[in-house]
């Protein structure tokens, strides 16, 4: 298995036309704002918001680089979870939330104490490009850990990944269904939507484990 320190994923196709970036919310609402998840918010978001779309962001790659010592792990067996890393070449799929009026600071604060105090990420703005509609790109929030955090592990290869993966469990559950639940969103996504990097690794616990099975299956078991 190579391990790589930027994927070669290959981003859907430029819209023809140069696109004018929409501001956060719709129709300019100052009071809305965009939320790109990469990791556990594709598929548990746990705060309100409005609207909801599946989409990329261009100029990143996901990584598991980032150490969990709450969620997916403990002070002694940190879990590994994902963040962003910078890379031209890079496209990351999500899902994007639209919280409105009093969402956006209940959001916040969730997220402030979710992403930052508890997981080490610090906050970025990207441009995400909706999955129906990429010719209409959105400013949107992203929680990205850097390598200046404590919790920051940084790269390994693919298989000693998955090795910590398996042996770790924090306070949201078993390391193995971040990556599981995560790989299933990415096959939700369609065959467009590549990530060399999580299925190197999804593909390394297959092979550590004799009675692996399909993921609804594993899900089950952890």
């Amino acid at each position: 298995m190579k391990q790589d320190p930027a994927a070669q994923n290959t981003p859907p196709p430029s819209p023809s036309a140069a696109p004018s970036t929409q501001p956060p919310g719709e129709d300019g609402d100052p009071q809305a704002l965009w939320i790109f998840g990469y990791g556990s918010l594709v598929w548990r978001p746990d705060f309100a918001y409005s609207d909801s779309r599946v989409g990329f962001v261009r100029g990143y790659s996901r990584r598991f680089w980032q150490g969990d010592t709450f969620h997916r792990g403990s002070d002694k067996m940190p879990g590994r979870v994902v963040t962003l890393l910078e890379d031209r070449e890079g496209c990351t799929w999500g899902v994007a939330y639209q919280v409105r009026g009093e969402q956006v600071n209940e959001a916040l604060k969730y997220l402030n104490v979710r992403e930052a105090v508890l997981g080490g990420y610090d906050t970025k703005e990207v441009t995400f490009y909706p999955q129906d509609a990429p010719e209409q790109p959105l400013k949107a929030l992203a929680y990205v850990a850097t390598p200046q955090n404590p919790a920051y592990l940084g790269p390994a290869p693919e298989e000693a990944i998955a090795t910590q993966i398996l042996a770790c469990r924090g306070f949201s559950g078993h390391n193995l269904e971040y990556l599981l639940r995560l790989a299933d969103f990415m096959q939700l996504c369609g065959p467009q939507a590549q990530d060399e990097h999580l299925e190197a690794i999804v593909d390394a616990v297959g092979s550590m484990l004799p009675c692996f099975c399909p993921v609804e299956q594993a899900l089950a078991l952890v």
